[in-house]
């Protein structure tokens, strides 16, 4: 498994996290009391994070046909814990917006740039900041350097995730 290799070359130790089962399901019904168009979403800190409730059947149909390099991300780092401890989701809706991978307990979002990224820099910045307004930390990259240099991808993650 890439993680503990890198761990160990690095002489690191890798954090034990509890492994009991995550808030992330439910709890539609509490938090953002008003939130026009928005369902609520798993709690980040006091605040629930709203969703838009049309994007859920999108953000299924995400899941079920992933791109290859989100495959390779998900299936190599991410899965099952694979990462540190902390479990990741994919394709959630959180506001208006569908992000790629998210973890609740490190209220960190996971995007992969594909082409359909391609000279949407604008949008990529106004989503980022809109996500950015609760707590959250986004990390870009893109469908090459996930293809391509997958342990890179992995070690720069490791070390964003230490500085969270």
């Amino acid at each position: 498994m890439v993680e503990e290799e890198f761990a160990e070359s690095a002489n690191l130790e890798m954090p034990q996290k509890d492994v009991t089962p995550s808030p992330d399901k439910g709890r539609a019904g509490e938090g953002f009391e008003g939130s026009e168009g928005f369902e609520s979403g798993e709690r980040l800190g006091v605040a629930f994070l709203p969703y838009n409730k049309s994007l859920v059947h999108v953000a299924r149909e995400n899941r079920n046909n992933p791109t290859k390099a989100e495959c390779r991300i998900w299936n190599e780092v991410l899965r099952m814990r694979r990462f540190a401890r902390y479990k990741f989701l994919r394709q959630k809706p959180i506001e208006n917006f569908i992000v790629d991978f998210y973890c609740s307990e490190l209220g960190l979002v996971i995007e992969i740039d594909g082409d359909s990224h391609a000279g949407t820099v604008e949008y990529d910045e106004e989503r980022t900041r809109s996500l950015e307004k609760y707590g959250l930390k986004v990390v870009r990259y893109t469908n090459e350097e996930v293809m391509s240099n997958i342990d890179g991808v992995f070690e720069d993650l490791y070390h964003k995730i230490g500085k969270i």
